[in-house]
């Protein structure tokens, strides 16, 4: 198999949900977070001295953090491919595991589990949200209900049964602004009373 050209990006699947959360921190980074700081940078610089100047250097590091993660959100976001897991399906696509679907499962002590095979960027394993390149997904890919799979792990190999495969919305947690973001409001001045 030929490896990719350094110019083609590698493919990032991801949920419609999934990509609107990196668009919007993305665009929070890019109209507030990066102007807030960059503003505190400008006041700080004017302040004299910048080499022992803490809120300059800080506000110039903190730049250099906001300016990289927006280098890796929009080559995300470049490399996305958009696969609706709420799209009709048809044929072996409809009854196996791919890539958004949500597969409930048991292992050989009893035990059942339901995941759901996202992309890289939507990984919540509180949600139980895996994503596609995991060796979970990788052993669950192409299987559909009765199959049997065996899941090769760091920790060893399992038993697994397929139960059921089905495609449905993925509900992704929203991009939510981060506590302490420079942009983020802040609290008024508590008064003495």
């Amino acid at each position: 198999m030929p490896e990719p050209a350094a110019n083609e990006a590698v493919k990032n699947y991801i949920t419609p949900s999934g990509l609107k959360r990196l668009r919007d921190e993305l665009r929070f980074l890019l109209t507030r977070e990066r102007p807030a700081v960059k503003d505190v940078v400008a006041w700080a610089a004017g302040n004299g001295d910048r080499s022992e100047n803490a809120d300059y250097q800080y506000g110039k590091r903190r730049l250099r953090q906001i300016d990289g993660r927006i280098r890796f959100l929009t080559k995300r976001i470049d490399a996305a491919r958009v696969v609706d897991p709420e799209a009709p399906r048809a044929g072996r696509a409809a009854t196996q595991a791919f890539f958004g679907a949500t597969v409930r499962y048991v292992n050989a002590a009893g035990t059942e589990r339901v995941v759901s095979i996202v992309g890289a960027d939507e990984v919540d394993l509180d949600r139980h949200h895996i994503s596609w390149l995991s060796p979970l997904a990788r052993a669950l890919m192409k299987s559909g209900p009765g199959d049997r799979v065996v899941l090769r792990a760091p920790g060893g190999t399992e038993d697994l049964q397929i139960l059921e495969v089905r495609y449905e919305r993925i509900p992704v947690k929203p991009f939510s602004e981060p506590p302490g973001a420079e942009a983020a409001p802040k609290a008024p001045p508590r008064t003495a009373g």
